[in-house]
């Protein structure tokens, strides 16, 4: 029997979701486990996540209470993964999965992601997810309503809900196309977003600023997510700028840098292909900032999202116009560092009840009145 804190080994644990599952007042009832070293690669680096081998399950079964698998499981094959959850099972270690991405934002072939979520609904002993909509989806397709605990904050909590100044001029809006993970489709939006901006002078006061920015990858042409459709037309915008707009190629910002960028913007521009949640929807909700985006996944149920429609279609520039005057007449929802506090130590609260109920051997999920069963 586990006595003090529960021993939990995140996978990973060096994660920002994975931080805030720590509560903000009190003492923790639980501990999160560093992640293992990783052979051959640089520090803070967790990933391939040693604790995903068999292998490594069997030389140090003892060293924790239960196992939370939230991200990193796409490297492993579908065998793989079966016979690391077989040898978590031999040696009764407690699984507990949290669903946060129904469709994998890093894999094009979305066939391996179904079959992990197959194996990991069906074997996990506790089952997560982090909105209602997500819920049900995950119960239509595999069988199993997991419990609905909502997503912590993402930015530190002394930035959250911290007044925004009064806008004096063009409405600002970012278009961040960062390295092109695979589920980003810009082409999708950029174009449309781009003739947006000159028609929005008379239906947003002040008109829109765009700034376009992406890392420098993106106008590599031997990089392996290379878009010459894209390049191209960045390309031309850096070479003959537009009015409102401005492109900014350079290195990824550090954590700090981008909560400030993404505070100095009234509407960050999410080009999403497809997606389930989103921690920069968080993010933006922290700070006070309106996303855009297309109707894709559970996102708008995560609160403070303008969509313009079906992911897979184009953006229509009378539709953004429309929701760019939308996002300067009404401020984003508000949400304060208290709300945020509170949320995060009821979402850590709710972890260690699920930790205590599965290393006691119960199954838990939403299955008697969306309750910890």
């Amino acid at each position: 029997m586990t006595t003090g804190p529960v021993r939990v080994r995140m996978i990973p644990a060096s994660h920002a979701y994975v931080a805030s599952l720590l509560p903000v007042h009190g003492p923790a009832r639980v501990v999160h486990l560093p992640d293992p070293p990783v052979p051959g690669a640089p520090p803070g680096q967790w990933w391939p996540h040693p604790a995903l081998e068999p292998g490594w399950v069997r030389a140090h079964a003892t060293d924790q209470d239960v196992v939370h698998a939230h991200f990193g499981m796409e490297g492993r094959t579908t065998a793989e993964l079966e016979a690391w959850l077989d040898a978590l099972g031999e040696f009764g270690l407690p699984l507990v999965h949290t669903v946060h991405d129904l469709v994998n934002p890093h894999l094009f072939d979305q066939t391996r992601q179904r079959e992990h979520l197959s194996l990991l609904v069906r074997r996990c002993d506790g089952l997560l997810t982090l909105t209602q909509g997500a819920a049900a989806e995950v119960e239509r397709t595999y069988g199993r309503r997991p419990l609905v605990v909502p997503h912590p904050h993402v930015v530190p909590p002394d930035l959250v809900g911290r007044p925004r100044r009064e806008r004096d001029g063009p409405l600002r809006v970012g278009l961040h196309l960062k390295s092109l993970r695979p589920n980003l489709a810009p082409m999708r939006v950029l174009p449309a977003l781009l003739d947006a901006v000159a028609e929005a002078a008379t239906a947003v006061p002040g008109g829109v600023r765009l700034e376009v920015r992406g890392h420098p990858e993106v106008l590599e042409p031997f990089a392996s997510r290379h878009d010459p459709a894209l390049a191209d037309l960045v390309h031309r915008l850096r070479v003959e700028p537009r009015p409102g707009v401005d492109v900014v190629v350079a290195p990824r910002l550090d954590d700090d840098a981008l909560w400030a960028y993404l505070a100095a913007l009234d509407v960050s521009v999410l080009p999403y292909a497809w997606g389930t949640h989103s921690g920069w929807v968080e993010a933006c909700r922290d700070l006070g900032t309106w996303v855009l985006a297309p109707d894709v996944g559970h996102l708008t149920e995560q609160g403070g999202v303008l969509t313009w429609g079906p992911p897979d279609r184009p953006a229509r520039a009378d539709r953004l116009v429309e929701l760019l005057a939308e996002g300067a007449a009404t401020p984003a929802p508000h949400v304060g560092r208290s709300e945020r506090e509170r949320e995060r130590d009821s979402v850590a609260a709710t972890h260690a009840e699920v930790y205590a109920a599965v290393v006691a051997g119960e199954r838990v999920d939403a299955g008697r009145d969306g309750r910890v069963a």
